[in-house]
């Protein structure tokens, strides 16, 4: 008895030394962007972009939807035919400056929504400081433009550069047409940006095919309001990318239907 427990044994050390060595073998990933930037009065455009980088490809979670040209424009390339954000950026509004539109994009991103895409950004500029919204401004300014970010920016209280005075909006149209269909709702809504939904979609979310097996009418009903009350195990690095607004956005009867569906999805 004594020689199969040896060997048992030997068997189990054998495999824990083969994990052990595996493991340290595989580059261990650290995160290098910054809590709090600590740039000074007097930082070079260079430390911004630099600064800016880290935050666009770390905690900000901008790559999760930019990059791609899917779900949000392509920030790091060309963007169909129109070139690089820095070239465009000071295109896209009549009467605001590269500067003003990012900062703008990140502040108030449902102002104005690129043709083609679903108004799906978050307010940046809730999620992370306004240094380091700074410095991404910076960084998406050298993608073939102008940088024209500067420590006096960061050190300003968090507000966009002044703009020229525009004419009211014109009211907002129905969200999704007014439609109550779910479909309809979770098309208008982009909720396919990041959730799967019948194998079609993104896996930036929790699969939504069978979200009524883990939460019920009330439960969904408090995520779609407040996105921020509970996080999903293994999305923690995407929280506070959901909108907040979908309760002002959709009607009453909207939101009804839209839960009732997610519901009933067993």
């Amino acid at each position: 008895m004594w020689a199969t427990n040896l060997k048992v044994l030997g068997v189990v050390l054998g495999t824990l030394l083969v994990y052990t060595v595996v493991c340290n073998e595989i580059p261990q990933m650290q995160s290098e962007v910054p809590q709090k930037l600590t740039l000074g009065p007097n930082a070079t455009p260079e430390q911004l972009v630099a600064a800016g980088e880290k935050v666009f490809n770390g905690i900000g979670g901008c790559t999760a939807c930019h990059g791609l040209g899917t779900r949000a424009p392509n920030l790091l390339t060309d963007e169909k035919g129109t070139g690089a954000i820095g070239a465009r950026c000071g295109k896209r509004e009549p009467g605001k400056s590269c500067k003003q539109y990012l900062y703008e994009s990140l502040d108030q991103p449902g102002a104005f929504v690129v043709p083609g895409y679903q108004p799906i950004m978050p307010q940046i500029t809730k999620l992370i400081p306004a240094d380091q919204a700074w410095a991404v401004i910076a960084f998406l300014e050298a993608q073939g433009g102008t940088v024209d970010v500067s420590a006096t920016d960061l050190s300003a209280a968090p507000a966009a550069p002044a703009a020229p005075a525009a004419t009211a909006p014109a009211a907002a149209a129905p969200f999704a047409g007014g439609s109550t269909d779910p479909k309809a709702i979770i098309k208008a809504a982009g909720c396919t940006g990041c959730h799967m939904l019948d194998g079609q979609g993104a896996a930036l979310g929790p699969d939504l095919s069978h979200v009524g097996a883990r939460r019920d009418a009330a439960s969904l009903r408090q995520k779609i309001t407040d996105p921020g009350s509970s996080v999903a195990k293994g999305y923690e690095n995407f929280a506070g990318v959901m909108p907040k607004d979908f309760a002002t956005r959709m009607s009453s009867a909207q939101l009804g239907a839209l839960v009732q569906y997610l519901a009933g999805r067993k």
